[in-house]
């Protein structure tokens, strides 16, 4: 099917997963917008990430729809609300059983994604090797899009973060531009490097270099964080589970750096131009930093096959290089 680029007036973008996922995408929506210079780009994200989404400068309109399960009259009201829109190109950006369905039902004419998840529904597709892992995130997103067309040679992610989004925080922004970003966290077990290890690079951070730190991640992390971190002197702050994720991409603009497990923050982190110190594991393709790591420059990435087998030592090192540079 080819596609009269002049004609396509309203694009829906879906990628309802979690925030670092969501991020990746960010030269794809920019290859989109600058494809289809006239069209207008509605994007689908996961309510947590709708703040995120709006600090995208090309993205026109953000909807909301989470991966909870929906009740089918919640189903119909998308679909229709889809069809009102007049939407002439739908890229669906994570495969989904459900939004191949609904683009199909709210007679979307072209439909893009993966041939998987009942990717039969879709006209124009591709195989997902993304599992494979013999490319990064964003190079897999921009392949997609490229499909219908979409380039761009601006690959590099970016948000529209000032410091107006610290102000509900209790701290000035002063005492957070000399700060290191400690993100221990992580939603995968296989992917967590010991606490414990996080615990010993902090203090050792604190005490041989002089840096003040803070510690960053979500709600569900609060208790866990007190408990490791709570014997620490002032150079320590601990604001876990305190920030929206605008607030944290403002934070992370204003620290030196960001040490972190593979996690959602190395990629805000990147997206605001803070350099990053990872921490991967590369025994499993799909998880590897090839795929996953920190896009851009100025980042680096300690990986072993085995998290338990990178040192302190090892982390120490980087996060002391990364500081000199």
């Amino acid at each position: 099917m080819s596609i009269n680029k002049s004609k396509i007036k309203n694009i829906l973008v879906v990628r309802n997963d979690r925030f670092g996922e969501f991020l990746l995408n960010i030269p794809a929506l920019r290859a989109l917008k600058e494809t289809f210079q006239n069209a207008k780009i509605i994007i689908v994200v996961d309510p947590y990430v709708k703040e995120l989404a709006q600090s995208i400068a090309f993205i026109d309109e953000v909807m909301t729809w989470g991966r909870q399960k929906h009740q089918i009259l919640e189903k119909f009201h998308l679909i229709n609300l889809l069809r009102r829109k007049n939407i002439d190109l739908a890229v669906l950006l994570n495969p989904s059983k459900e939004f191949n369905l609904f683009t199909n039902l709210a007679g979307i004419p072209i439909r893009v994604g993966y041939a998987r998840k009942w990717g039969f529904l879709l006209n124009h597709k591709i195989k997902d090797k993304k599992y494979l892992g013999e490319r990064h995130e964003v190079e897999y997103n921009l392949e997609l899009v490229d499909l219908v067309g979409a380039i761009t040679e601006d690959k590099t992610l970016s948000l529209r973060i000032d410091n107006d989004a610290l102000e509900g925080l209790d701290l000035k922004i002063e005492k957070y531009d000399s700060l290191v970003a400690l993100h221990p966290w992580t939603s995968d077990p296989m992917k967590q490097w010991p606490l414990s290890s996080f615990q010993e690079l902090t203090k050792r951070l604190i005490k041989e270099l002089g840096i003040k730190m803070v510690i960053i991640g979500g709600r569900e992390e609060l208790n866990k964080s007190i408990e490791i971190f709570q014997n620490f002197d002032n150079h320590l702050l601990n604001i876990t589970g305190k920030t929206t994720l605008k607030q944290l991409a403002a934070l992370l603009k204003n620290c030196r750096l960001l040490i972190s497990g593979d996690s959602g923050p190395v990629h805000l982190a990147c997206a605001v131009g803070t350099p990053v110190v990872a921490i991967f594991r590369n025994d499993i393709p799909a998880k590897s930093a090839k795929r996953w790591g920190p896009w851009g420059e100025d980042n680096m990435v300690i990986e072993k096959e085995r998290l338990s087998d990178i040192t302190v030592e090892e982390v120490f090192n980087k996060v002391r290089r990364g500081l000199n540079k």
